[in-house]
């Protein structure tokens, strides 16, 4: 990321027309390439999951008092903006002068953003990715080396076109599921694409799941109502479910996750996640169709904490609904809104093993963040 960038977004804008852009543009260049050889330091940047400070400096959490509280706001990620200088403006006169040039000439459209963010994943290094439909690519927020990371290529001569599903592969790499492109991209930790399955057989892949332990890769195929499952080279093993009502059946899946040897499948129209075990076989419902908190209308992301509880995205009424590891409603968090736990339309939704819970505000261009305070 360009400090000049960074700092450019954070200056009043004025909008020149497109030929004085065309006109000084080659300027600019020739301004940054002798500021960069007069031997202005690089700044270094951290990655920050507060970039807008809140007021007060106060933890919001959940339930309120008096119950006791069991997550904590930790933050948001909005793209760009999370990356903040390490020590301050340390920038040359020279680097400012620049700053405020291409501050004229970018607005805070031209700055590097989620728009419309659907699943994430989390790796052992704590990077986080993230899969943006409308930016057709794969963000990396990198907070131990303090970048932001934009991947938008599937294919060495192929771009993401709807980029949904993501999961960690074998080996470090990144699984993605293109839904418009008809398949799963693997993605070495650097963004480079090195492979893909499921052409041909995928209609409309969109969620992701991996079993680590017996090298599975779960992708549910909504179009085609089932799940496929693939070994870790990409060869079709087996199909779980069909359409339908009945138990086992599905209609239209989307999002998936697996733990402790179960996977839990988002039975979009049929509202509710279904619970099978790695042979394919049903081991339970989560949820029901209904208008009380707690019930389904549009389920979507599905994740599950390390402590067993289960998160369920409630799209249409812009809740993350929790259960335990039994299956019984725990408490909501959300509503809508774009304020601190608020959602518009989210989407997708995964945890990691620190206890933090991820949840894509599609709508609000964000990934909100919360911690697990407690247990069960």
């Amino acid at each position: 990321m360009r400090a000049s960038k960074y700092f450019a977004s954070h200056l009043p804008k004025r909008r020149l027309p497109q030929v004085n852009r065309l006109i000084f543009g080659p300027f600019l260049l020739l301004l940054a390439s002798w500021l960069a050889l007069s031997g202005c330091a690089e700044t270094k940047y951290v990655m920050r999951f507060d970039p807008e400070q809140r007021a007060g400096g106060t933890t919001a959490t959940w339930p309120a008092a008096p119950e006791t509280p069991r997550y904590g706001y930790v933050g948001e990620l909005v793209g760009e903006q999370n990356f903040v200088p390490e020590t301050g403006d340390t920038r040359s006169k020279g680097m400012k002068v620049l700053a405020w040039l291409v501050g004229l000439f970018d607005g805070d459209e031209d700055r590097t953003a989620l728009k419309r963010p659907q699943s994430g994943t989390v790796d052992a290094d704590g990077r986080i990715y993230v899969t943006d439909v409308s930016n057709h690519a794969v963000f990396v927020f990198d907070q131990a080396a303090g970048k932001l990371l934009v991947w938008n290529r599937a294919m060495p001569n192929k771009r993401f076109v709807t980029p949904i599903g993501i999961a960690m592969g074998a080996g470090g790499q990144i699984l993605v599921a293109d839904a418009e492109l008809g398949g799963v991209f693997r993605l070495d930790r650097e963004g480079k694409p090195i492979g893909s399955f499921g052409q041909g057989v995928l209609t409309r892949p969109t969620g992701l799941a991996r079993d680590a332990q017996r090298g599975r890769i779960y992708v549910s195929d909504t179009h085609a109502h089932d799940v496929k499952v693939f070994d870790d080279n990409g060869i079709l093993l087996e199909t779980i479910g069909h359409r339908g009502e009945g138990e086992g059946e599905l209609n239209f899946p989307t999002h998936l996750a697996f733990a402790a040897d179960k996977l839990y499948v988002t039975d979009g129209m049929n509202a509710r996640v279904q619970i099978y075990d790695t042979r394919g076989q049903v081991t339970g419902t989560l949820g029901q169709r209904g208008l009380f908190i707690g019930n389904f209308t549009r389920p979507k992301g599905v994740t599950v904490d390390a402590s067993g509880n289960i998160y369920v995205v409630e799209s249409f009424y812009d809740n993350l609904l929790v259960f335990n590891s039994e299956g019984s409603f725990l408490m909501p968090l959300g509503g809508t809104g774009k304020e601190v736990g608020q959602f518009y339309l989210p989407a997708g939704v995964w945890s990691d093993p620190r206890g933090r819970i991820y949840v894509a505000d599609m709508f609000n261009g964000r990934i909100a963040i919360f911690q697990l305070l407690g247990g069960t």
